[in-house]
């Protein structure tokens, strides 16, 4: 059917008038965006957008992502106008105030119909990719009748400036995610002004390079709009829409100017404004006629829910459907049976393949894992038996080759979370966690599921030299709250902090892990009951002589403490070796378990092959802190190690002269 633009222009007026009185309220904001793309806004919810303001989290719904989320008053007042919950009227009079969830950047974990938390550019358009690709894996196995949606995302000029947005567009244009469609305010305009200023580039040749299907239209023109969004529909690739459009569109005396970009319009200006549109309104009230018109936009996916419904009560998969949108893992235990006989071994392994053995079994009995590494599958040791490639021509697979894009597919990895009913995890070497860090602190920040694969930990990778061989990254990476970081020391540490990364439904994983190979440690004598690495830290072994060391060492280290309490212990000097893998968990612990495990009548060590910084927290100052905190050499691991003072023999003597012995 035909849009009634006469009808569309008083509710995309609704936007612009919430969203430039919300800012002047709150003396700072964004409003030239979600004014100047308030006419597609309004024709995209009207007409194309699938969703249920009584049921936002179902299953089937639409996900819409504003990329731009500096423009967030265009979020939050179509999420009011279309009769969400939240935000009401009063939170988004109180636009970027405390207490209101109206932030100044949308927050997935504050409103409901926020599918993801933007404000880095380019990063809500990468974890699009990573929904659309979760959508098309789980069409793939539970068919059309359960899973058949689309993903729209607003973007900006800097969202496609962004080099996330070449990883993100190349992953989405090579694996032909034709539900996927952008919508482009192409406004030509960014906070220093003209897009001239600093850009030449052909935007839409470059997304036809890649596999996309590109259209224009008018971003004013409503019939413009929907005959270029029929276009993109009717194509099967990924597409992007050049909306053009005029930045502060109402606003008579800045509206196509850098002046709305990123300031209040001013009082002045507000009324000016409200004049030129015809706005008669009080500030923070729409009239009763359009918003009736709005909430109908509301009101048109609740036949296409209550008909999903009605297919997934009669599906033969709704228990196991159900179970994975839920996030919940599946029931029992098999995976803690085969990890239990791993005690009985004595296994030398570096920890990568540690997890890939792990995998082994896990990958098999979790269907929802979808793994795969940045080029570098070989190297993280990712992909196990059960998993074939996920590709534009089998999206029922379930190893996803990224490419050497590893912040596209951090993003892509936050995506699929956020999506539901797939758990994400990732490849790629410790190193270049730096080049996708800022989508790992939005995993944390969005509370998903992602769980990181940073193999070559440290040093101890060897002959790749100091550009490959991380120092300060695990001490940073600790830095980002809500993050778990793990560090295991052997095969059954590497399985049971598996384990851990799968339980935390609303925690981030990172798997730090050698290319070294490294002793097993633990086994049916020394593990007791439960996950030992659940507690972030524990007494591996105990002081023969009476104590006066706790040596606290993570991963590799943890057998150079081990050395160390040997040849201490030999001297009459009783050592006990604290392995700890996480710790984030530590922290967690009631006092008395951390003061058990750190008394403060020993001295204690740490021993970590990269930075020390921060390790105080648990040495004291009065302690020992053994690290590195220079750059590192290229050199075989062991000799590495000898050179950095990674050894019982480099270490004792430190000690002893610490107690005055």
């Amino acid at each position: 059917m035909s849009l009634d633009p006469t009808r569309l222009a008083p509710m995309a007026n609704a936007i612009r008038a919430l969203s430039m009185d919300a800012v002047q309220a709150a003396k700072s904001g964004h409003p030239g965006m979600p004014m100047g793309m308030a006419d597609v806004a309004a024709v995209l919810w009207s007409k194309y957008l699938r969703f249920d303001p009584a049921a936002p989290d179902w299953a089937d719904r639409d996900r819409f992502v504003l990329s731009a989320g500096h423009g967030s008053m265009l979020l939050y007042s179509l999420l009011h106008l279309s009769g969400y919950a939240k935000p009401t009227m009063e939170d988004i009079s109180k636009f970027r105030q405390l207490g209101s969830p109206c932030a100044g950047h949308p927050e997935n974990f504050l409103l409901d119909g926020v599918e993801c938390t933007t404000g880095p550019l380019g990063q809500g358009l990468a974890m699009a990719v990573g929904m659309a690709i979760a959508e098309r894996h789980l069409n793939a196995e539970f068919g059309n009748d359960l899973v058949d949606h689309r993903t729209w995302v607003v973007a900006g000029d800097g969202c496609l400036m962004e080099g996330i947005n070449h990883e993100a567009i190349g992953i989405a244009g090579h694996l032909k995610l034709g539900r996927m469609i952008v919508l482009w305010d192409d406004n030509a305009i960014t906070i220093d002004g003209s897009t001239d200023l600093s850009t030449s580039e052909d935007i839409r040749a470059r997304y036809a390079a890649t596999g996309w299907h590109t259209v224009t239209c008018d971003g004013h023109d409503p019939e413009d709009i929907e005959r270029a969004i029929d276009e993109a529909l009717a194509d099967e690739r990924p597409s992007l829409v050049a909306c053009r459009t005029v930045i502060g569109k109402g606003a008579p005396n800045k509206e196509g100017t850098s002046a709305v970009h990123g300031a209040p319009l001013g009082p002045e200006e507000v009324a000016a404004a409200r004049e030129a549109m015809g706005w008669a309104a009080a500030p923070f009230e729409v009239p009763d006629d359009i918003l009736e018109d709005w909430r109908a936009t509301g009101e048109r996916g609740a036949a296409a829910r209550n008909e999903w419904n009605a297919r997934l009560e009669a599906s033969d998969c709704k228990a196991e459907f159900v179970r994975r949108m839920a996030g919940d893992l599946p029931e029992g235990d098999k995976a803690g049976q085969a990890f239990t006989e791993w005690l009985a071994q004595d296994l030398t392994v570096a920890t990568r393949k540690a997890s890939e053995m792990t995998l082994e079994v896990l990958t098999p009995l979790v269907p929802e894992m979808i793994g795969g590494s940045a080029d570098l599958t070989g190297s993280n040791n990712t992909k196990t038996k059960a998993m074939q490639p996920l590709t534009a021509d089998d999206y029922g697979g379930r190893y996803l080759y990224y490419g050497i894009r590893e912040f596209g597919m951090a993003a892509a990895m936050n995506g699929m979370a956020l999506h539901g009913g797939v758990i994400p995890y990732g490849g790629t070497f410790l190193i270049f966690s730096d080049y996708c860090r800022n989508a790992v602190r939005l995993s944390a920040l969005q509370q998903t599921r992602a769980i990181y694969v940073f193999t070559h930990d440290s040093i101890g990778l060897g002959e790749d030299g100091p550009t490959h061989q991380p120092v300060e990254q695990l001490m940073s990476l600790r830095l980002i709250p809500n993050l778990n970081v793990f560090r295991p020391a052997d095969v059954i540490e590497t399985a049971e902090c598996w384990k851990l990364a799968l339980q935390a439904k609303e925690t981030p994983s990172v798997l730090a892990l050698t290319r070294q190979g490294l002793p097993q440690l633990r086994n049916a004598e020394n593990s007791g009951e439960g996950m030992l690495s659940a507690r972030g830290a524990y007494r591996l072994r105990a002081a023969q002589a009476g104590r006066k060391v706790v040596l606290v060492a993570t991963g590799s280290e943890v057998q150079v403490a081990c050395a160390t309490a040997d040849a201490l212990e030999a001297e009459g000097i009783g050592a006990d070796v604290v392995s700890m893998p996480c710790m984030e968990l530590f922290a967690e612990q009631d006092e008395s378990y951390r003061s058990d495990l750190l008394p403060a009548d020993a001295l204690k060590v740490s021993i970590e092959a990269g930075s020390t910084l921060g390790w105080e927290r648990y040495t004291g100052t009065d302690g020992l802190q053994i690290g590195l905190d220079r750059f590192g050499a290229s050199a075989p691991a062991a000799d590495l190690f000898e050179k950095f003072g990674f050894t019982a023999e480099a270490i004792v003597p430190q000690i002893k002269a610490r107690l005055g012995r």
